[in-house]
């Protein structure tokens, strides 16, 4: 269940998220200092990050490559585009104007399904040049207002940004969480950005109205640079309901830009949005248009690795869980669906494989270290019988904590043997007649009563039994 309740009366969500990606590139968008998070303020920096006369722009190949990566993951048309540049004065652009594309970006009309099977429209995918960092030191919640002063970093500036740009396609905080969540595991497969929300390598703007069902879309506002999957459901959640509320007591939505407190857990004005003829775009005069081959476009699609979707459907079709399970879901998240399909191989059994993998290898790399073939025994001895669901458990602790291991030698060492089924019978009904209260509340069709007979017969067998086979054993008793 979602921790969404949802909104009230027959009010509509419209959503459209604009997520900002810093592209895995060595250096900047347009020169040659490093793309590095995390160095000393100040280092990062050249004339042409700081706008110095004279100093131009040199575009950097490997950042349209994977600029085009990320829009052919999200089948969009890759197309000629140019750049412009957008005008505006803020400490963290020295240059008093940005970089970005404008009309004619390089991807346009995509898309995104989700795990649910919703669709999204991707508007367009286009390349831009990050700003730097403004931290604002005294006053509350880090912003501006009330600050004492504020430092500016600007090894950011001038890093390659994808503006990914959804259509208005989002009708739940839920699906605004799992486009999030999708786009982020593409980026990282692909290999175009790491993705640290953390660190602001991936920041999320919703854009966020209400209507009623059928009617115009309602006047939106605009939530900056949200930094956690969590955060974009609740800002969006919030500030949605607080539309309602103006709405409903009389009162007109107007056009924003707000900031969400992660403290208090609502969205604040930071100002009146601005439209696109506030920024003045102009064609940049120093870079000449964009205009990628047809042979190097298919060259970038050809050498895309096979995306989260399509790894999920895999490891559904070879495991028998729903595409959209939590298990499938955690097991590709982490990249171990590969391995789960290597134990299979090995002659182990791929759906308890992706159970195991998903409950004790969170901690291990894409490729565990533990043999895959020493996984297949377990789930080999697991299946016929010789070890109960609680004891695979066990002998796979041993091995994953020793980065694998023999598991009938790992079992025999901890005295694990399968009870012959008349043994298990027997005590059976020493437990229905130790316990006749609730072998008649069982009988009655209470399953916590079922628990409790089970739980004596774990306890009889000091652990050796089998509870899937106790439980067939009790139902034909009932009948």
């Amino acid at each position: 269940m979602s921790e969404y309740d949802g909104l009230p009366g027959d009010w509509e969500l419209v959503v459209g998220l604009e997520v900002h990606v810093e592209l895995a590139t060595a250096t900047k968008l347009f020169s040659a200092s490093p793309n590095r998070f995390g160095d000393e303020p100040n280092t990062n920096i050249d004339p042409v990050t700081l706008g110095l006369p004279g100093a131009l722009p040199v575009l950097n190949e490997h950042a349209v490559e994977l600029a085009m990566r990320v829009g052919l993951a999200l089948n969009c048309t890759v197309q000629p585009s140019t750049f412009h540049r957008k005008n505006y004065f803020y400490p963290d652009m020295p240059k008093a104007y940005q970089v970005t594309q404008y009309d004619q970006p390089l991807n346009v009309d995509g898309h995104l399904d989700l795990p649910n099977g919703v669709r999204i429209g991707i508007e367009r995918a286009h390349m831009e040049e990050d700003a730097g960092k403004s931290t604002h030191v005294g006053g509350t919640g880090g912003r501006v207002h009330g600050a004492n002063h504020s430092l500016i970093d600007l090894n950011r500036a001038g890093v390659p940004l994808v503006e990914i740009v959804s259509r208005p396609d989002i009708r739940s905080a839920d699906d605004a969480r799992a486009y999030v969540s999708e786009l982020r595991a593409i980026l990282v497969v692909i290999g175009a950005s790491d993705a640290k929300m953390e660190e602001g390598s991936m920041r999320v703007d919703a854009n966020v109205s209400v209507r009623k069902p059928g009617t115009p879309l309602g006047t939106r506002c605009e939530i900056k640079n949200v930094n956690s999957v969590r955060s974009v459901g609740r800002a969006i959640e919030y500030e949605a309901r607080r539309q309602i509320d103006l709405i409903e007591s009389g009162d007109a939505v107007r056009q924003q830009t707000r900031h969400w407190d992660e403290t208090d857990g609502r969205t604040h004005t930071l100002r009146t949005k601005e439209d696109a003829d506030d920024y003045r775009y102009f064609l940049e005069p120093d870079l000449v248009p964009l205009a990628p081959s047809a042979e190097w476009i298919e060259r970038v699609r050809a050498a895309l690795p096979m995306l989260p979707a399509a790894r999920r459907t895999r490891l559904s079709a070879a495991t028998g869980q729903a595409a959209d399970s939590e298990a499938v879901g955690s097991v590709v998240e982490r990249g171990q669906d590969d391995y789960v399909l290597t134990v299979a191989a090995a002659g182990g059994d791929a759906a308890r494989a992706l159970v195991h993998v998903k409950e004790a290898f969170a901690d291990q790399s894409a490729t565990p270290q533990v043999p895959a073939a020493d996984l297949a025994q377990l789930t080999t001895l697991e299946l016929g019988g010789k070890l109960t669901a609680t004891q695979a458990k066990a002998v796979l602790a041993e091995i994953v904590a020793h980065n694998g291991g023999d598991a009938n030698v790992i079992a025999a060492a901890k005295g694990f043997e399968a009870m012959d089924t008349s043994s298990l019978e027997a005590l059976v009904d020493d437990a229905i007649a130790a316990d006749p209260d609730a072998w008649q509340k069982f009988c009655n069709g209470d399953g916590k009563a079922m628990g409790a007979l089970v739980g004596l017969v774990m306890k009889s067998s000091k652990g050796k039994a089998d509870g899937k086979l106790v439980t067939a054993l009790l139902n034909q008793k009932k009948r």
